[in-house]
């Protein structure tokens, strides 16, 4: 005996009990002639087994179907009916049925499975598709012979994917086949980035109320695609106000439950929900089917269940039967007894592309073989059959063992089988709704099947599918793709598909559509203005070609010249009274270094190198030294000179040209040390310069040691303090010999300079820090070369009457003398 559970009435009428009196038994309404004709087929399947000489042989099975009235409770008590026996019966017996084919609906399904799983009874259903029923912790005696709402959430998720879809709203029915799949559907289109707007819920049951809600959230809703994951039953009341409120322009998806259902493919409701897709089992069309159902008649078996309130709808009117009541609405006119249903054209006889009612019919021949191995000890087909086990031995326990390991193929060359989770293959259609000869129709357009590796694959005519608006797939984005130079920014308690394009800051780049972040550039790179690529950042230093480097070079030219030509007339007129005066041989050591002095800027210019950037702090370093010790040697020969006057003064009769040379080179050795021991621990190197501007490099010469640049400046200042010292003492004397004032003056201007440029140096950007160095440079040179030698070489070139003894040593002594007597 096989039991089989349909909701032949699809909806419950809920009635209120009180405490007085006795609760009344459940009503139901709506008959369903889809699923009146799944009973049908699993009625059809029997006898067609019965018949057959090699699918159990000589065993007849039997049925018995009940109503579920689709309503978990009434399933249940359906349920407990079929497995229980008479009250009489011993718990310890075997129940009357072997296996049981429900149902329908998930929610069904799991209250069955829960109380059927303990005494090991098999169920097999043939539309519940919950990726829940797949636990075989909670549900070990479930099987099904449609495939789960996990392959159909990665269906209809591909799908999603495959029109550019991100931004879509959900209708899910208020049961575990609602909730389960779009859960599973929500968990695979977020691994895709798409977001769900809104997600309403529906059921047969609901008040309008409710059903108005969905309606409005869907109205105000900027969404152009809506996923519809509920069965037709649910769905239904819906659809009706969606076509009454006439909203249109939306493209709905549906799942395999109401794509294929005959009650909503009518003209009216294709106004709203023309060119659905959705996803189906395979179809297959089942011999001999129509036959059997065109002869379904009350008059045949007057006892048959639901035949009569079938008549009255398909014939028209109500058959004359004995104490017979119907749950449909009476109608006023009287059967003759000559209807027939023979050359009906009702959708309900269209047996070419059967999808649930193949289900069904795999799911009876799956409990017969199964039953057939368990009784026969072998696979159906083999020679020599005879029975093993005694009928009466059969345990509900022994056919679910032999129902995993069903496998066979059927006359349509269908595989027929369970995996693990008692699931079948998963293999779907493609379908689409379309208006032909004033007809919807449901198009197979596409499969979704998997490949051998396990991975999922869906392929589609696009070219054939018929959309509700326009031609082509319809856009449903809520933000639309950012453009290139732009990244998405989160808009604030919106979905992730919602977001502002912002523009790249500075040094980041989006070269593609719809970055979700802009992409940093490499360190020596920037990115253009329209922050899509990344270009070479410019690349400065101070060159020769730019005008500062240019008046810098005329300048140090200029400079050098100067000091070369003073050392050439102090060299020509070294015999003259001015230059003997001056120490002939200090000033030209002076004049020399400040020759070198102006030639330094040279090493600061150009391309940093390695060489250069050596040079140039070091040179600096020794040329000055040098130039200072010489300044220094000269500021104590004019001290010492004039104290010369002084009886018994012998140091200042001994400090002569050696001395002096002595002092030069001592002074300037000092500076070499320390710039030796500056290349030798930690020279200065070429470096790249980021910090002063995003959009270019500085080329600089990087000290190495901050202290040794700074020592070599602060041994210079030190020898001009000295000097400084040095020749503000002797400020007072004569006037026509004024090297002293003139050292003083000169030596003022170089530590004013070389004052000023230490915090220039620290805040000049760039190329203006090394232009810093050389103005401070060639402003001390100048300075010094000025103030000791401009008014000497006036002398000599202009004034050469002045060059001589008497004027430099006459009048101004003895009043020197005079004064210093008093």
């Amino acid at each position: 005996m096989i039991g089989g559970i349909f909701p032949i009435f699809n909806k419950e009428i809920s009635s209120t009990s009180g405490f007085e009196t006795k609760p009344l038994g459940i009503n139901c309404a709506g008959f369903d002639l889809r699923a009146f004709r799944w009973t049908q087929v699993m009625i059809f399947a029997v006898e067609e087994i019965n018949k057959d000489p090699i699918l159990l042989p000589k065993v007849s099975l039997g049925y018995r179907i009940l109503n579920s009235c689709a309503s978990p409770k009434k399933t249940l008590r359906a349920a407990l009916s079929l497995a229980s026996g008479p009250e009489e019966t011993e718990v310890t017996c075997p129940p009357p049925i072997s296996a049981l084919i429900a149902e329908s609906g998930s929610s069904q399904s799991l209250a069955v499975a829960e109380a059927l799983g303990p005494i090991q009874l098999p169920i097999v259903s043939y539309f519940s598709t919950c990726a829940c029923l797949s636990d075989k912790n909670k549900y070990p005696t479930f099987f099904r012979t449609i495939p789960s709402d996990y392959f159909q959430a990665k269906a209809l998720a591909a799908l999603v994917s495959h029109f550019g879809w991100q931004w879509i709203g959900a209708i899910q029915s208020d049961n575990d086949y609602g909730r389960n799949g779009m859960l599973a559907f929500t968990e695979e289109v977020k691994k895709l980035g798409v977001c769900v707007a809104f997600v309403g819920t529906v059921l047969r049951t609901y008040s309008m109320d409710k059903i108005l809600d969905v309606v409005n959230m869907i109205k105000k809703s900027t969404v152009k695609v809506i996923l519809a994951f509920a069965p037709e039953g649910d769905f239904y009341p819906l659809m009706l106000e969606i076509v009454k409120q006439n909203i249109t322009g939306i493209q709905w998806i549906a799942s395999e439950a109401w794509i294929t259902a005959a009650r909503p493919s009518t003209p009216e409701i294709y106004q709203a929900f023309g060119g659905a897709l959705g996803f189906v089992m395979q179809s297959m069309a089942i011999p001999n089917l129509k036959p059997f159902l065109t002869g379904i008649s009350p008059y045949t078996d007057p006892n048959a269940a639901f035949v009569k309130d079938f008549w009255e709808i398909m014939a028209g009117c109500r058959p004359v039967l004995p104490k017979k009541e119907t749950h449909v609405e009476a109608t006023n006119e009287t059967c003759t007894g000559n209807e027939t249903l023979k050359n009906s054209q009702h959708v309900f006889f269209n047996v070419t592309e059967l999808r649930v009612s193949y289900s069904v019919y795999k799911a009876v021949y799956a409990i017969a073989h199964a039953l057939h191995q368990l009784v026969f000890c072998q696979q159906a087909g083999e020679k020599d059959v005879s029975p093993c086990l005694n009928l009466s031995q059969i345990q509900p326990r022994e056919v679910t063992d032999h129902l995993r390991r069903v496998n066979f193929t059927n006359q349509f060359r269908d595989k027929v089988f369970f995996d693990v989770n008692g699931d079948p293959p998963a293999s779907y259609a493609v379908i689409n709704w379309q208006l032909v000869n004033g007809q919807v129709q449901h198009v197979t357009l596409g499969q979704f099947v998997s490949d051998d590796v396990g991975d999922y694959k869906l392929s589609i005519q696009e070219g054939e599918i018929v959309w509700r608006i326009g031609k082509q797939a319809p856009a449903s984005v809520c933000s639309n793709a950012c453009p290139v130079g732009t990244r998405k920014a989160q808009v604030k308690g919106k979905p992730t598909c919602c977001f502002d394009c912002i523009v790249c800051t500075d040094g980041t780049v989006a070269n593609s559509t719809g970055s979700a972040d802009c992409t940093p550039c490499l360190l020596e790179y920037w990115s253009n203005e329209r922050k899509t690529e990344c270009i070479p950042k410019k690349i400065e230093f101070l060159s020769y070609n730019e005008p500062m480097g240019i008046v810098i070079t005329v300048v140090s030219l200029f400079g050098a010249s100067l000091s070369l030509t003073a050392m050439m007339l102090f060299i020509h007129y070294k015999e003259t009274p001015v230059v003997k005066a001056s120490n002939s041989e200090l000033s030209s050591y002076l004049l020399f270094s400040l020759f070198l002095c102006f030639l330094c800027p040279f090493t600061f210019l150009g391309r940093p190198t390695i060489w250069t950037c050596m040079l140039r702090h070091t040179a600096f370093g020794v040329t000055f030294a040098l130039c200072i010790s010489c300044v220094l040697g000269k500021t104590i020969v004019v001290v010492t000179a004039f104290k010369a006057t002084f009886p018994r003064n012998k140091f200042v009769r001994k400090f002569g040209p050696a001395q002096q040379r002595i002092i030069v080179l001592s002074c300037t050795l000092i500076q070499v040390i320390i710039c030796v021991l500056w290349l030798k621990l930690k020279p200065p190197f070429p470096d790249m310069v980021f910090k002063y501007s995003n959009k270019k490099i500085v080329l600089e010469c990087n000290t190495g040691s901050d202290a040794a640049f700074y020592a070599v400046l602060c041994y210079i200042g030190i020898l001009a303090v000295i000097c400084l010292i040095l020749a503000f003492l002797a400020r007072k004397l004569p006037d026509n010999f004024n090297d002293a004032k003139c050292i003083t003056f000169s030596m003022f201007i170089f530590c004013a300079v070389w004052i000023t440029f230490i915090p220039a140096y620290i805040s000049s950007p760039g190329k203006f820090t090394v232009a810093a160095e050389i103005f401070a440079i060639l402003s001390s040179a100048f300075g010094l070369l000025l103030s000791i030698f401009a008014q000497k070489c006036y002398v000599i070139l202009v004034k050469p009457e002045n060059n001589t003894k008497t004027h430099i040593m006459g009048k101004t002594v003895k009043e020197f003398k005079m004064t210093t007597s008093w």
